[in-house]
């Protein structure tokens, strides 16, 4: 009989898809037992998992606003997205050291764990509690991750290697090797803030409650000790260094399509279409008034030849001027990202360069121009470029509508973008993607 497997991740949405599609996978296999742990909000997607077998949530309680980017206030969202990377990175981290956090956390999901008795822990790798209770006690777990490989494996990289969350290129300018120098020096003394300083010391304070080892607090602790690491990246996709054989590269996991019928008006309207240019910033990207008036400049531009598809959330249509061109589709909201990614007339993807949207832009074959919003996202920009699979605007911290538009030609035009792409997509689908996932799993706990 196969024993208990409990998946484990944060309520991000650009964290939890890829879990999502693995426990789904084993629920459509008829796997029993399976358990997702989760915040709260989550529950309905992961009930709705059910197919052969069900998908037992267990709640660790409500979401938490401070590690939740959508409900930062505009204070926090600037400093975690503003222009001095290192900054926005320590901006980030004091955002997400909360030690009674951990303790609740860390307690209802050691509770749940006991009564589970799982032969097999898949926890995403910013799931810090998860990953704390497993080898606390100690529990045999996969690590996942949909980042590339050498943001996972950061303690194998070789000198000179570009530090992780800095966006710098393996190939580097004599300036460039001093930003890098620097950048990598304040990132080791990052915790002598003493505000920083202070959190770490009550967050041991915490972990110690549960006996947790300190050497357990190290990422390179929770990679050495994994059983096998999903990374849904290729190895392509980044700089050469040693990756440990327990890394498996997959791809971007992608579930079964389409996910809509055929009645739905937007990929109606992509069918009428046989070239459309698609815009998505992801959900935490907040664009000001002038922000939006140069999209709308940029689509206004390709107005008679190229079609615009553009997903903006709600709140941010108020800044949108009073004439729209004719060409330029706007949504709040799509029943299936993946779906529109997939149809042959979106011709390029631009975006702000999330783990996420970068694979999965790829996956479809789309050449992508980016406009990076933070941390890692500086990282799959620089990389897109030198893979020859997309630009990168010239200055992220706003939108130059001469900039954009010069560059959407450019992918538009200009086939080899496309050729670049279209290899990734076939490399990420050799993989297997989801299917290879499962049978992961489902060897480790046979």
């Amino acid at each position: 009989m196969t024993r208990p497997i409990l998946f484990c991740c944060t309520q991000s949405t650009g964290l939890i898809n890829s879990s999502l599609a693995v426990a789904g996978e084993l629920a459509r296999r008829g796997v029993p037992d399976l358990w997702f742990a989760s915040d709260e909000n989550r529950r309905v997607e992961v009930e709705k998992l059910a197919a052969r077998s069900s998908v037992q949530f267990v709640s660790l309680g409500a979401v938490n606003p401070a590690f939740a980017a959508t409900m930062w206030d505009d204070r926090t969202y600037r400093a975690v997205t503003g222009r001095s990377r290192f900054a926005a990175y320590r901006a980030r981290i004091a955002q997400s050291m909360d030690p009674e956090y951990f303790r609740d956390r860390y307690r209802r999901l050691d509770e749940a764990v006991a009564d589970i008795q799982p032969a097999l822990m898949v926890i995403n790798s910013l799931c810090h509690h998860a990953l704390l209770v497993a080898m606390t006690r100690k529990i045999p777990f996969v690590l996942t991750a949909p980042f590339l490989p050498s943001d996972i494996c950061q303690g194998s990289l070789p000198p000179g290697f570009p530090v992780p969350q800095s966006g710098l290129p393996r190939v580097m300018t004599r300036a460039q090797k001093l930003a890098h120098w620097w950048f990598r020096w304040r990132m080791r003394t990052l915790f002598l803030r003493p505000s920083l300083l202070g959190q770490a010391v009550k967050y041991d304070k915490v972990m110690r409650e549960f006996g947790v080892d300190r050497s357990c607090y190290q990422p390179q602790t929770a990679v050495d000790a994994a059983e096998l690491i999903l990374c849904f990246s290729l190895l392509e996709l980044d700089y050469p260094f040693p990756v440990p054989d327990k890394l498996k590269p997959l791809g971007t996991l992608v579930p079964p399509l389409p996910e809509t019928d055929g009645t739905d008006p937007v990929m109606r309207w992509l069918d009428e279409h046989d070239s459309v240019v698609y815009v998505a910033f992801g959900t935490i990207t907040r664009l000001t008034e002038a922000e939006v008036g140069a999209m709308v400049e940029v689509a206004r531009r390709l107005d008679g030849k190229r079609q615009v598809l553009w997903k903006l959330p709600a709140d941010q249509q108020r800044f949108l001027p009073a004439n729209l061109p004719g060409n330029l589709r706007i949504e709040d909201w799509l029943p299936s990202q993946y779906d529109v990614l997939a149809h042959p007339s979106v011709r390029v993807f631009f975006n702000h360069a999330g783990s996420n949207s970068f694979h999965e832009g790829l996956y479809f074959g789309k050449p992508l121009l980016t406009r990076p919003l933070w941390l890692d996202c500086y990282d799959h920009a620089v990389r897109a470029v030198d893979s020859g699979a997309g630009l990168t605007v010239d200055r992220p911290e706003t939108l130059d509508a001469d900039d954009v538009h010069r560059k959407l030609l450019r992918l538009l035009e200009e086939r080899s973008f496309r050729e670049r792409a279209e290899l990734f997509a076939e490399l990420q689908r050799r993989t297997g993607g989801v299917r290879t996932a499962a049978d992961l799993v489902l060897e480790l706990v046979r």
